[in-house]
């Protein structure tokens, strides 16, 4: 578990003379699909609790179940298609680049 850590290219290791090089790429691309997928994620979070207390205080009005409703469904939509994504792209790994995980590290071959 280590030495995958200690592998991952870090600001320090991607500077020659302290200049960045084109291998910093390889940071900014890993920490802004990191960044993208935490923020889908808590957007997905923040819509789940507005569409279920929005449904709890509803009362029955029909309008604001609806609402609710599809507050709801398309959190629900955002979700499975996040994870489908990732499925696709993780099966693509697996039956074509024989499962190492490189489909998800962005590497130039310098």
């Amino acid at each position: 578990m280590f030495e995958v850590l200690a592998a991952e290219t870090t600001w320090n290791n991607c500077q020659v003379g302290g200049v960045p090089t084109l291998k910093c790429l390889e940071v900014v691309f890993e920490r802004v699909v990191f960044f993208m997928s935490s923020l889908v994620i808590v957007v997905l979070f923040i819509m789940f609790i507005i569409g279920s207390f929005t449904y709890l205080t509803s009362l029955g009005n029909p309008e604001k179940l609806k609402k609710a409703q599809g507050t709801l469904k398309y959190a629900l939509i955002g979700f499975v298609l996040f994870i489908g994504a990732f499925l696709i792209l993780k099966t693509i790994d697996v039956l074509f680049l024989g499962g190492k995980g490189n489909l998800f590290q962005f590497k130039i071959g310098l």
